[in-house]
């Protein structure tokens, strides 16, 4: 017994001196840890300053029901549930009995709210014993952030997330995502917890140990209302058609800025949403917006010029064993006039003849102009070009006139947007930027300029007799639909088949539409594309048709709401429409007062504007954007002071 003993007094002396120090990092490890506390990611603001995305701070405010005094819980009880009563709703009471059952239970993890904003999270700190501190009042904070996009689904896509898995993958999507890592993240903080039992930890201190350092601002290119326009003209545009979905880019001219872009794609039960950023990301054959890029090659070359004549014939020519078709025969026609009817037979036929022995010579005017190569956005899985040539799988005899038509290559519509702004451009190719500048607060910390790609893509000439075509082709050509007598457009339409080798084509064929162009014709202020997906071929499937319109009102829009003055100035756009509203916004300023109107049919922004000015204070709460489709409080309504009004819009 007595060497028992001795054992065991040697076992203890070894532990306490030889292995103490790893036995109470040990149990400090398992009792004690440091809590990452995330930073708030920066803000994404537009052009303008509108805030597109932001971290939003939430607490949920709990209750270590046995750290007060009998003293302190006692005295403090009843005030307590008092205030808790007047913030939730539910009596005194209730709280009395709750509160107590949890001091009974040694419950050290009491829920008293989740989800609460930093202003009412302020106010619990100050209520009766939870003023006291985590120590004496028992009070613990647990903080998380939610990112929120004030916009709704606008461009939701283009700005972003980034997202980490339980497997520790990231995606990152959009600006956020481009920008998350280098700016927008911020530094992490940390907080020293202590385990409670039951699996759960309480902070140690009421306070943070290293204090979380928000991310950075970035500011982006993008006009809120020119995005505003471009989504809702093409949501109009994809539910009319039923299309599967589509896309629309609006560039500023001379920056390469982009002003709006609007990614929508069809859900299974028939709505549209953000789904992919199919302009940067899908690259396909573009179709007949490629027969500028083939048409000025050729004319660069002084291998044709826009007043040779082509023959066309009755609309079907074969090259090398393959038939191509044109919607129509056309006969013998100018060049020009080939890509203003858009004639598949009349641009093959001149880029073969041009080129059938040499087709090297084709492919790097082609490629001089970047075409094969990536833009390298910021944006994250931006689609890879592919234009083939000689030795290429795709590559064959008949690859070269399929190439002139857009065929037997792929781009992506941001692409093709940036040539087109290059010759609205009067040559100078630049590169799309989402991004203005980053600035931490009112400090700039990055300042994004414009990037030149090319600085003259071919010469004045070429230019003269692209820019006259495309003004041309809404003038009188597959375009002229489009063409108004109150303001100038121009461009090129494209209609693509896809996915024109599976066997039920002849029975389901699919195709793309597309328009691409600039405005105004003189002095381009802005470029523009609108790709539409299998648009359902019973309601129309041609580029005028489908995408051009969405083009026109883009235009229209912007000449109606944001004129330029030296171009516009005797402008007058009599819209009936316009007019009904305004007269109805106006009666309704000027009638009601203190009554509930009927907002219904007006545009949100009016709806805000007119019920921030009655003479009864309220608050109004926005779900959706757009036009307002219902109202909480039904007009005639008289309104009393602090009452809530929800509009529903969309």
């Amino acid at each position: 017994m007595f060497i028992f003993g001795l054992l065991v007094v040697g076992k203890l002396l070894t532990i306490q001196i030889v292995d103490g120090d790893k036995y109470k990092a040990l149990a400090d490890e398992r009792a004690i840890k440091d809590v990452v506390i995330p930073a708030n990611r920066g803000n994404v603001y537009s052009a303008d300053g509108s805030l597109l995305a932001t971290s939003i701070p939430k607490y949920d405010i709990l209750f270590d029901a046995v750290t007060p005094s009998n003293k302190n819980f006692k005295a403090n009880i009843k005030p307590l549930s008092d205030a808790l009563s007047k913030y939730t709703g539910k009596s005194s009471n209730y709280y009395q009995r709750e509160l107590s059952k949890a001091r009974e239970n040694k419950n050290r993890y009491f829920s008293l709210v989740k989800n609460i904003g930093y202003t009412d999270y302020l106010k619990f700190r100050e209520f009766p014993l939870l003023k006291l501190g985590a120590f004496k009042g028992g009070l613990i904070v647990e903080q998380k952030v939610k990112r929120e996009h004030p916009l709704g689904e606008i461009a939701q896509r283009t700005i972003g997330y980034e997202r980490t898995d339980g497997d520790g993958n990231t995606t990152r999507a959009g600006i956020d995502g481009a920008f998350g890592l280098e700016y927008l993240r911020g530094k992490d903080g940390k907080r020293l917890k202590q385990k409670i039992g039951k699996g759960q930890w309480k902070p140690i201190l009421d306070y943070d140990q290293v204090e979380p350092q928000d991310g950075f601002d970035v500011y982006t290119t993008i006009d809120v209302n020119v995005q505003d326009i471009a989504h809702h003209a093409l949501l109009e545009q994809l539910e009319l058609y039923q299309a599967e979905h589509g896309t629309v880019v609006v560039m500023d001219v001379k920056s390469g800025e982009i002003r709006a872009i609007s990614n929508l794609g069809k859900t299974e039960s028939g709505y549209y949403y953000e789904k992919r950023n199919y302009a940067v990301y899908e690259a396909h054959e573009p179709g007949s917006t490629f027969k500028l890029m083939a048409l000025m090659a050729a004319l660069e070359d002084k291998k044709v010029d826009t007043s040779d004549v082509v023959d066309t014939g009755n609309g079907y020519k074969v090259f090398y064993g393959r038939g191509i078709k044109d919607s129509h025969g056309n006969g013998k026609i100018s060049v020009a006039k080939a890509l203003e009817v858009s004639s598949n037979i009349g641009i093959a036929t001149v880029i073969d003849d041009a080129y059938a022995d040499n087709p090297k010579r084709f492919l790097d005017i082609l490629r001089g102009w970047n075409l094969d190569k990536k833009l390298g956005v910021s944006i994250q899985g931006e689609g890879t070009p592919m234009i083939p040539g000689p030795g290429h799988p795709k590559w064959s005899k008949n690859a070269l006139p399929s190439i002139a038509y857009g065929y037997n290559l792929s781009i992506t519509p941001l692409q093709t947007l940036t040539f087109y702004n290059a010759v609205a451009n009067d040559g100078v190719m630049v590169k799309p930027r989402f991004i203005r500048e980053v600035k931490d607060l009112d400090q700039s910390i990055e300042v994004f300029e414009k990037t030149i790609i090319n600085k003259k893509i071919c010469s004045d000439a070429t230019l003269r007799a692209a820019q006259e075509m495309l003004k041309n082709v809404v003038v009188r050509g597959t375009g002229k639909s489009l063409y108004s007598d109150y303001f100038s457009m121009c461009g090129k339409t494209g209609t693509a088949r896809v996915e024109y080798w599976m066997k039920d084509w002849a029975e389901n064929p699919r195709y793309i539409s597309s328009f691409a162009g600039y405005f105004p014709v003189e002095n381009p202020k802005y470029s523009c594309i609108v790709v539409i997906h299998k648009p359902s071929v019973k309601k129309g499937f041609y580029g005028a048709d489908v995408s051009g319109p969405v083009f026109k009102k883009i235009a229209q829009k912007i000449f109606t709401d944001t004129p330029l003055i030296d171009q516009v100035a005797s402008l007058k756009v009599n819209d009936a429409a316009v007019n009904k509203e305004y007269e109805n916004y106006y009666n309704s300023i000027n009638n009601y007062k203190t009554i509930m109107p009927d907002v219904t049919g007006l545009p949100l922004m009016d709806a805000l504007a007119l019920l921030e000015n009655m003479n009864v204070k309220v608050t109004v709460k926005c779900q959706g954007v757009g036009i307002v489709k219902k109202q909480s409080v039904n007009k005639n309504t008289k309104l009393i002071n602090n009452q809530t009004i929800v509009l529903e819009a969309s």
